[in-house]
This record gives structure tokens, sequence and C-alpha cells, in this order.
């Protein structure tokens, strides 16, 4: 097989990852381990600060008033600024061990924190491309700076929105941004035209401060208003609930059918937990809406607006709105999307070894299937051009709808070129329509075998487009040029849209978290409460 053609930098770069591969499989294992949610990542974030610092870069922790967020610059003289960035955040409800059987990590409930897309894997990958491409710099003297920004809370659209408020993203020659394949046709590909779309997320807070009083009887009320014999007020949980069903109810009249769009919601407080007589003072919910454009976000937050102000009412409550993400759609970039993607052509597509298929194969029978001799799809090993994978994905669009899905790398595209490109996780292929449960695709995130073979692919072609458009300022320019015509004049241009943050982080709720008290280390919900299961039928294997 002809080797792929590279430059000297390159060779250099794509030697470095070879070299710190088993590294980089450890790192990625040790943020799957961490599993931290949105807001909380303090370990993950930790961890990435003091790598960099040893690595020689400055970094600013908290960047953007976010505790668990930052930025690293490393400089090589002058020359452009190439940006990169590492997500860390899990989702809650998703503790699942890096093994082939169903379990939470250890010490921990399937409630806990785990990666899903992974983001453990995508953070290291960036990593990894971030340092090679500084190896690369320093061995050939190659000048400019590199710019790699820690971003948390993505799986509710947090930090981007607010970094590119606050200038992060300003000032940059690029941006390369990399996520695991989550769906048919984008593997192993680039964003072309579609990018992902708008997203709101907003905490709607209703407060009983003074509980209605028409339901007490007048003239032989009880000494204590809220004795156990009275009848109970409503209060903020009644207006909670009111507001959830309302909008349920209402969803269908919100936005037309079209196109991927999507609202849900999730309740971080509730009453205190309190069953006593008492209307409850304090309840919370979260709704995230995923739209292709801003009027479509705009129209549901009108809506959800009126509900809330409906079930306040109703209650003898209050209520606020807090932002938690105002999100733009995003803007395509073709000269970015073609770095990208021949960068990732050099590299190939991963490839999984025999170690990695034996691996899934036990999954495939732990999670209720049979084993396959080849048990990943097939699209996990092939490359699709950005221009096919574009086609594939219109054909379930309406012509007028320009931004599917969701991700807030979009905010990233208004300041700075922008790629956008995938490369194949570990996924089963489905046997006569078995589908197969979340922990197995999680837990093939998580487990080396499978998942490093996607850290090295995408490190190596982060760090090919890096190289690239710090060393050709033909294919810089170009890209550059695009950003200008497509935003009507670049930032400020008649065509660009401005951030729409308008709020502080929303760090201080009830976001689910990690805890110590005297009982130890658990997530908020104790891992004593959860009931353990068993595969269906036979023994388990187990391979860690």
């Amino acid at each position: 097989m002809e080797e792929p053609v590279t430059n000297s930098a390159q060779a250099t770069a794509l030697a470095c990852l070879d070299d710190i591969q088993s590294s980089l499989s450890a790192w990625t294992r040790t943020i799957f381990d961490f599993g931290e949610t949105a807001w909380r990542e303090y370990q993950s974030a930790a961890w990435y600060v003091e790598h960099l610092k040893h690595e020689g870069f400055s970094v600013e922790e908290g960047s953007g008033g976010m505790p668990t967020a930052f930025c690293a610059h490393w400089t090589n003289g002058v020359g452009p600024t190439i940006g990169m960035y590492a997500e860390y955040d899990a989702v809650p409800g998703n503790c699942q061990d890096a093994a082939t059987v169903k379990r939470p990590r250890p010490g921990l409930g399937e409630q806990a924190g785990g990666h899903t897309d992974p983001h453990s894997g995508l953070g290291i990958a960036s990593l990894g491309g971030l340092l090679a491409t500084k190896a690369a710099m320093q061995r050939h003297g190659i000048p400019g700076t590199l710019r790699f920004t820690g971003e948390p809370a993505e799986k509710v659209r947090g930090s981007k929105p607010i970094h590119a408020a606050k200038g992060y993203y300003d000032g940059l020659a690029g941006m390369i941004s990399f996520h695991p394949f989550y769906m048919l046709p984008l593997c192993n590909t680039a964003r072309w035209d579609t990018h992902c779309g708008a997203a709101y997320a907003m905490i709607y807070r209703f407060i009983c401060d003074e509980p209605e009083h028409w339901a007490r009887a007048a003239g032989d009320a009880a000494p204590i208003p809220q004795a156990h014999s009275a009848v109970r007020a409503p209060g903020a949980n009644d207006a909670l609930m009111m507001m959830y069903m309302a909008s349920k109810g209402l969803r269908d009249s919100m936005l037309p059918h079209q196109g991927g769009w999507s609202i849900s919601e999730a309740i971080l407080t509730a009453g205190q937990a309190t069953a006593d007589n008492l209307p409850a003072g304090l309840a919370e919910i979260q709704y995230m809406i995923r739209v292709p454009t801003l009027a479509m976000a705009e129209q549901v937050t009108a809506m959800l607006d009126r509900n809330a102000e409906a079930a306040a009412k109703m209650s003898g409550c209050r209520y606020e709105r807090h932002w938690v993400s105002k999100s733009r759609p995003g803007l395509a970039n073709h000269a970015m999307a073609g770095i990208a993607y021949e960068a990732l052509s050099t590299v190939g597509p991963p490839r999984w070894n025999e170690a990695a298929k034996a691996v899934a194969r036990e999954i495939q029978v732990n999670a209720g299937g049979m084993a396959s001799d080849e048990p990943f799809i097939a699209e996990l090993e092939r490359l699709i051009a950005p221009q096919e994978a574009e086609a594939l994905l219109r054909r379930d669009l309406p012509p007028s709808q320009l931004n599917s899905t969701s991700d807030d790398y979009t905010d990233m595209s208004w300041h700075t070129p922008t790629a956008r490109f995938y490369v194949a996780r570990p996924a089963l292929r489905s046997e006569s329509g078995h589908a197969y449960p979340s922990w197995a695709m999680n837990a093939l995130g998580g487990i080396p075998a499978t998942i490093d073979p996607m850290v090295i692919c995408a490190a190596k072609t982060i760090a090919l487009a890096a190289l690239r458009l710090l060393e050709d300022k033909a294919a810089r320019d170009a890209a550059m040029d695009e950003f200008v015509t497509r935003t009507g004049g670049g930032i400020g241009g008649s065509n660009w849209l401005a951030p729409l943050c308008d709020y502080e982080p929303p760090i201080h709720f009830r976001w689910p978290e990690y805890v110590t008290t005297p009982r130890g280390r658990d997530w908020w919900i104790p891992s004593t409460c959860q009931a353990t299961s068993s595969p269906a039928s036979g023994e388990p294997h187990d391979r860690s």
C-alpha cells in the first residue's frame, strides 16, 4: 500500500502521535472514569490545566467566568493563531463501566454521570492533535500560536456562546472542531453546507413567597395556618407540574413538523423533598430547544414564557426565567471542510483489530444479540466525501432548512473559519433488527481497544489540518476570504450574527454532581438506592 504524502512537519506530528499513543489511551480512560456532568467537571478541567501547564502552555483558568472552563496559549513566534478545544462533560444517568457487561463504574449507581458521545475521547483526541502540532512547530521552526479552550457543559450548549461573547474565538486564523460520529452519513467526513442548528436553553424557576389563602376557612382557621388538618395550598411543585404538562400538551403546536427539531426538559429542583403539609417553596425546570433557526427558538420561548406565567398565577407563585444557552446556527466554510477532509484522507479511517472485534462480540452477546464475524458497522472503516455526505443528509430535509441537529461549535463559526469533521467511533452491527441498549455504546466508548482507534485517527487529522493552516498561506487566506464573503464583511458584517449571550454563566443552579458526605463520595442520587440487574441468561463475559 502506498504511503500517504506528507511534508516533514506533518511527518513529525504523525510520529509524535505514534509515540504517545499509549498515553492518549490512558488519558482517555481517565476522563471517561471521571464522568463529570455539565458545569461540574472539576476533576476533568483540573486534569487538562495541569497537563497543559506541564507542556509549556500559559493557561487562564475559569475563563469567561466559568469555573470548569479554561483558555491555554502556546506561541512559537509571530504568525497565525489556530484554535482547537476540548470537551469533557458527561451525561447524568449513564454511568457505564468500561466493561463488556452492563454495570456502573465502581462505587457508583447507574444514575451517576457517564460518557455517551464520548466527550472523553473527543477532548483527548484534540489534546493529542494540539501536542503533535506543537512538537512539529518546535522542530521545524514554524511560527504561530496555538489556542486551546476547555469547553464545559456542551450537553446544554453551555460554554461556547459565553466564550464567543467574551472574545475567546476572535483573532483566530481558523478553528478545528472534531466530534465522534453519531449519525450516518456523518461518519469519517466533514460538514459541508448543512451545519448544526440553533439552540436555546433556559431554567424556569417557580418561587412561592406567600402561599395562596383562598383555601383557608373563614372565621375558624386553625391557630397554625399550615396544620396537618388544613388544606394544603398549592405551591412551586404544582406550578412546575402544570408547566410541564401544558408544555407537553402544546408541543405539537409550537413548531412545524420538519427537520429534526426537539424540545426536551429536565427537572432540577422540586420542593426540597418535603412531604409535610406545606406548599413547596421552590421548583426549577430546564428546557432545551434545538431548532434550525433563531426565529423558531424565539417562537418556542414565547410559548414557554406564556405557560410559565399561567402556571405561576394558578399556584400562588411567581416565576423567573434564567438563560443557560442562546446559541447561533452554524456557518459553513467549504475551504475549511476541504482542509479537514484532506487531512482525514491522508490519515485514513480508523481500523479495528481482532482484539477490538473480540470485545465487541462479547458486548453483542451480553446485550442480547448474537456475535458477528464482523461486529462493527461497515461505515466505520470507510471515508465519505463531504459533498456526498451532504447529499445523503439532505434527502430527509426540506429544501428550505439550512441547519440540522445540535452542537454549540456553531458559535465559533461566526468568529473564525471553522472546520467540523467526524471520525468513526465504535458502533455495533445490528443483526436481524436487534436494537442494542445504550450501555453497549457507552461501554465501547470507554474500553481502550475499541475507542483508541478513533482517538488516534482524530488526533492525527487535527494535527495535519492545523499544520496546513499554519504553513499554507494560500489555504489560510482562502478560508478567511470565504468567511468574509459569507458574513458580508467578517465580524460585524452585513450577514454576521452577533453573539446572543446576554446572561451570566448559569453555574449556581442545582446541576447534578458528585458530592462528598460522611457517607463518602457519591452521585447526588446515592448509589445504594439503585437496583442491580443481571443478564437475561447465561454468565456474562467480562473484559475490562
